[in-house]
């Protein structure tokens, strides 16, 4: 099955009053490269989240933000009322003869006399932002789910078009040697006292050489092994890559050993496809 590296996926919610929004977004890559942007709220549960992405995004370069928005007024100052009394009814007796405005003044600059409402992440709101995580990760590998079905007909498609090109090569093969054949018996003409039992010798060496029936039995083997690595395992991209070098090494054996002018043509376009197939290969995950 083949899942694209590139994809994009959302996902937001809401506790107490706090909107949580995530976006997830990768490009292709050799490895996991996550880069994080997150409120420094939920700094303490960012290995937590590096680890949800790690493990479900597998390989790509990876951005995640993480927005965080608060619906509702908040006051999260606390006056403490009773410990301000008492301060107060202190300090009335070291000076009773000032205002109480003046006693009010000095109480709320005392310790603890104003203090700001602890405001912790709770294991609650820890659970909403990690399904918020998980659900833009379930969109994000939707995307990858349908980029990879464009990816595998364009793959398929290349692949075919290399298959054709190589069915196309039989006509021509019989045809060079003919050619070659012909073309040196009219030189051994030419020439007087020329020993023909060495000249078929070196004909026969010479058709050898030019033999690609290995090539092009390889080549077949390894653009077969190629669709069925795509359409039946997960996770394939790196095996893809190898395959599709293999796949290059026998269509320049083949260049090579061409010989021919419509041989070489049809060379040109397998590579032509070839660079596409390699191209596509690398945002296969």
């Amino acid at each position: 099955m083949i899942l694209s590296m590139t994809g994009f996926g959302r996902a937001e919610g809401v506790f107490e009053g706090k909107k949580i929004t995530i976006d997830i977004k990768s490009l292709n890559s050799k490895s996991f490269d996550l880069n994080i942007k997150i409120p420094l709220r939920y700094k303490e549960k960012e290995f937590e989240i590096r680890k949800i992405l790690n493990d479900r995004i597998i390989r790509g370069k990876v951005d995640c933000y993480v927005n965080l928005e608060n619906l509702e007024e908040s006051n999260d100052v606390k006056i403490n009322k009773s410990l301000i009394d008492s301060y107060i009814n202190e300090l009335k007796t070291i000076a009773s003869d000032g205002p109480d405005f003046e006693y009010l003044k000095m109480a709320v600059r005392l310790p603890d006399a104003i203090t700001s409402r602890p405001d912790e992440l709770t294991e609650g709101e820890w659970e909403a932002l990690a399904k918020i995580v998980n659900a833009a990760v379930d969109r994000f590998e939707e995307f990858r789910k349908t980029e990879g079905s464009i990816l595998h007909e364009e793959l398929n498609r290349n692949v075919q078009n290399i298959e054709k090109y190589l069915g196309e090569v039989i006509p021509f093969e019989e045809e060079r040697i003919v050619s070659v054949r012909e073309r040196y018996q009219k030189t051994l003409k030419e020439f007087e006292n020329v020993d023909e039992t060495r000249f078929y010798q070196e004909m026969a060496y010479f058709t050898e050489k030019l033999d690609i029936s290995e090539e092009k039995v390889r080549l077949a083997q390894h653009l077969k092994y190629y669709k069925e690595v795509m359409d039946n395992e997960d996770f394939n991209g790196k095996k893809l890559g190898f395959i599709s070098q293999e796949i290059g090494r026998e269509i320049n054996t083949l260049g090579s050993k061409a010989n021919h002018s419509q041989i070489q043509k049809l060379v040109v376009m397998m590579k032509d496809d070839l660079e596409k197939i390699k191209e596509q290969t690398l945002n296969v995950l």
